[in-house]
């Protein structure tokens, strides 16, 4: 078995965004030569998710809209006792997924119909760092 990992870097603009990393994904899988395998991608930062969805804009927006109606921001959070001020991201971040796997056949991601591979950052404006490990033949 093969493996190739590289990393992702993500310096958001905004706290909250949700950023479509299909083709890093994609060209990791290109560079690592694998045609049959599969793709782990993780978050490497507790604040941020990884998931499986649609790129539709609305749907975007309604994920980001129900994160906030779930894990609302909260000064009165009891994490927030330890000088943080993000409890709200950390709960947004499981509601998510911290990582996924894709199967790859044929040296290509092998999604279900409209499924594209997403980084939900919640506690943004400052660098973090996402994995992908490409494993198989």
């Amino acid at each position: 078995m093969k493996t190739h990992t590289e990393y992702l870097y993500f310096t958001t603009k905004n706290k909250r965004e949700i950023i479509n990393i299909t083709g890093q994904v994609e060209e990791a899988v290109t560079k690592s030569g694998i045609k049959d395998g599969m793709a782990l991608v993780s978050a490497m930062h507790i604040t941020a998710s990884i998931f499986i969805n649609d790129e539709e804009s609305g749907i975007k927006q309604d994920f980001l809209e129900w994160a906030e109606r779930l894990a609302p921001f909260n000064p009165n959070y009891n994490h927030h006792r330890t000088g943080e001020s993000n409890g709200d991201a950390h709960m947004k971040s499981i509601l998510f997924n911290h990582e996924v796997v894709v199967p790859i056949t044929k040296g290509q991601l092998d999604f279900g119909p409209w499924q594209q591979v997403f980084y939900g950052e919640w506690d943004g404006q400052r660098k973090k760092r996402v994995i992908v490990k490409v494993m198989g033949e």
